[in-house]
């Protein structure tokens, strides 16, 4: 900054800009608040049908949304401002001080440009007016006020030059829109960019070469900004797609004697920091972020060279997608040129274990007991945090069916070759990314918010169902417990569906019951998945009972009878597949709940009670067959279910106790024969869909 520049400057007009946004952050914030309960609360509560349940919703959503931004990005935008307006005003103060002191001692400074400035005497003793006094100065006093001046300008450009930094960074992050970056004061921004790029070189100038000490610099400083917009943008910038691909397949490969061997028990820590803030990244719309994620696209079908391996930029890069939450629009490309790769190749199974080597080779992940060979798994996690885009995924037909290829048709190898006990881990990702994309819930959240399915949600889950029945007793095991805990949330359409009396190709809430059969004898081939669904379908039934409101009342008690009816038919057909299998008892008692319970309502009030007792009724009759050893028997198999049908007449006389004494149609005995009779025919029906007549 030049001499004059701050000397002369008028920060009034600063100062004004200051009080503006000020005022503006006011006004965003009750806006803000408005659009959040007002707008989308509206919208939140409203019945949303067809193409409003996604579109019109989405886009109220994305609205309010941007006023929060909005607020946000003016929050940031007046701290920075009004930090460097107090600062500039202070260095002013600053600066006419030392002027004037200088003055004291005779000593004048004069602007020469470009930054630069002289000390000079003011007025020399020779040509003073006759009877002046010229005060008296040494050489110590110029340089003392030389370097009181320079500290001064010194102080007011990085002020200024840091500002112009911060916003500029800021303003980069959303070109069209509002950032969600907040922070409290420039500096706390100044240095948020500034670590970025520092730590960033560190990476690029010693890689996996850096010292114990430095590597433990740079994973505190990226858990602190894990969650930091400004951070995350520069840093992956700074570092760049290859450099990222290189430094983690370097560190990961510790056989060359790396920091990686040194702190080998840190690198599932340092992953999930690393990964975190890449995650984070890929959310800002910069020009130069958006470069970053073509390019590493484009890298995937890339190798690179380690000390003993040659891993593809897909292996290494799908390991650091294991956790944040990645850009929708990123992972959609991301995804199709894996799955092209792959569909080339042919055998994915082949393509990702023939490149990394022989003996010891290294590991690529340190989350779990993967190995990251196979980046189909990392990905597949990356869609389990983002349910949207696992929407997306899995109702793509072009440019690759990918639903056809991850679910049936792809081939996989083990990536757990030290546990010969544990399922695919791939499987199991993909089972994850699935649930989130027939759900809408992240499977790894466990607090999850419910809210309605949208048409799109439906649609995977149709094209879900059909490719796993079509894949038959061939169906992976690794999809049982997901795809029971999905049949879960879709407890309406599931009753629905298995107490229809026949197909109707016009009823929006009619499964394929074809398809549900098959899927659900596949579930049931798991006794820890069979009581999964089972206790997730026997809350949705009380569920059901307690709020549904048909024409005839009875109605409600012969739809759960008959879905009874149609589970005891699956499981009858799964109990016929495998021969007698010892696990199947133990997995059914050593389940746990907890699971598909984050995936169904609960029932309040004093229904919720009865709901309950309905749960707990499944489980002892359940135990109650274990234990006489009834596992293979009876094709009536709906009578070892007795207690709970007979809980469920329970719930509905509480739920319609108006009903109860209208005669002898609604008596005890009545209605228990009833929900018996519906789950007798259910049951039968159910065989006929099956083919065992």
């Amino acid at each position: 900054m030049d001499l004059d520049t701050l000397r002369y400057g008028k920060f009034e007009s600063l100062g004004t800009a200051v009080a503006d946004w000020a005022a503006m952050v006011k006004k965003l914030e009750t806006l803000a608040k408005e659009a959040k309960d007002g707008l989308k609360g509206r919208a939140d509560k409203a019945d949303w049908k067809g193409s409003n349940a996604t579109v019109s919703k989405e886009f109220i959503t994305k609205t309010a949304n941007e006023f929060a931004d909005a607020h946000t990005e003016a929050g940031t935008v007046h701290n920075v401002l009004s930090d460097t307006h107090g600062e500039l005003v202070r260095y002013q103060k600053q600066l006419q001080s030392a002027i004037s002191d200088g003055l004291k001692k005779n000593l004048t400074v004069t602007d020469t440009g470009k930054g630069t400035f002289t000390v000079t005497m003011n007025i020399h003793p020779d040509r003073a007016a006759k009877g002046t006094h010229v005060p008296d100065h040494t050489v110590e006093d110029e340089n003392a006020l030389r370097d009181r001046v320079q500290n001064i300008l010194k102080g007011a450009t990085e002020s200024d030059d840091s500002a112009a930094k911060v916003l500029d960074e800021l303003m980069k992050q959303t070109p069209y829109g509002f950032s969600d970056a907040s922070y409290k004061d420039r500096d706390t921004a100044a240095k948020a960019v500034e670590d970025a790029e520092k730590y960033a070189d560190l990476i690029r100038k010693k890689g996996d070469d850096m010292s114990p000490e430095e590597f433990d610099r740079l994973n505190k400083i990226l858990a602190a900004h894990k969650n930091d917009p400004l951070f995350q943008e520069k840093f992956a910038t700074t570092l760049g797609p290859r450099g990222l691909l290189d430094f983690w397949a370097d560190l990961a490969d510790t056989t060359d004697g790396g920091v990686g061997r040194d702190r080998h028990d840190q690198l599932a820590e340092f992953q999930k920091n690393l990964g975190m803030t890449l995650a984070g990244a890929t959310r800002s719309d910069s020009p130069a972020m958006q470069k970053w994620e073509d390019d590493m696209v484009k890298l995937g079908d890339d190798q690179l060279q380690t000390r003993v391996s040659k891993p593809y930029g897909f292996q290494v890069m799908s390991n650091l997608m294991r956790v944040g939450d990645w850009d929708d629009q990123y992972l959609d490309r991301y995804g199709n040129a894996l799955v092209g790769m792959e569909k080339k190749a042919r055998r994915a199974e082949v393509l990702w274990g023939s490149n990394m080597g022989k003996g010891l080779v290294p590991n690529l992940n340190f989350i779990g007991e993967d190995n990251g060979h196979d980046p189909m798994g990392g990905f597949m996690q990356a869609l389990s945090n983002s349910p949207d885009e696992s929407t997306h995924f899995f109702n793509e037909k072009q440019p690759n069916d990918n639903a056809q290829w991850v679910l049936k048709d792809r081939g996989v190898f083990d990536t757990t070759p030290q546990n010969t006990h544990d399922g695919n881990q791939t499987l199991e990702a993909t089972g994850r990314a699935l649930t989130a994309a027939t759900t809408g819930i992240n499977p790894n959240d466990p607090h999850p918010q419910h809210l309605p399915h949208t048409p799109e949600q439906r649609q995977a889950l149709d094209r879900s169902l059909g490719i796993l029945a079509g894949a038959g007793d061939d169906m992976h095991s690794e999809f049982r417990d997901d795809m029971a805990r999905v049949l879960s949330n879709y407890g309406p359409e599931y009753i629905h569906s298995a107490s229809a009396q026949y197909d109707d190709p016009n009823d929006p809430n009619l499964l394929d019951r074809h398809h549900l059969l098959e899927v659900t004898k596949q579930i049931s081939r798991d006794g820890g998945s069979y009581a999964e669904l089972n206790t997730g379908l026997s809350k949705d039934i009380a569920h059901y009972i307690a709020t549904a409101n048909p024409d005839d009342p009875k109605e409600s008690l012969s739809r759960a009878g008959s879905t009874v009816g149609f589970m005891e038919q699956a499981r009858y057909q799964a109990l016929g597949t495998d021969k007698p299998d010892p696990t199947w008892k133990y997995r059914f008692i050593s389940h746990g709940s907890g699971a598909v319970l984050n995936f169904i309502p609960e029932v309040g009030g004093p229904l919720g009670r009865g709901a309950d007792l309905v749960t707990q009724a499944f489980q002892d009759d359940e135990k109650a067959r274990i234990e006489q050893d009834h596992i293979e028997q009876t094709r009536q198999v709906f009578g070892g279910r007795e207690k709970e049908l007979h809980q469920m007449a329970e719930l509905w006389k509480q739920r319609y106790p108006d009903e109860v004494g209208r005669g002898r149609d609604f008596d005890d005995y009545t209605l228990v024969k009833q929900i018996n009779g519906d789950a007798y025919d259910a049951n039968h029906q159910a065989k006929g869909l099956a083919g065992d007549n």
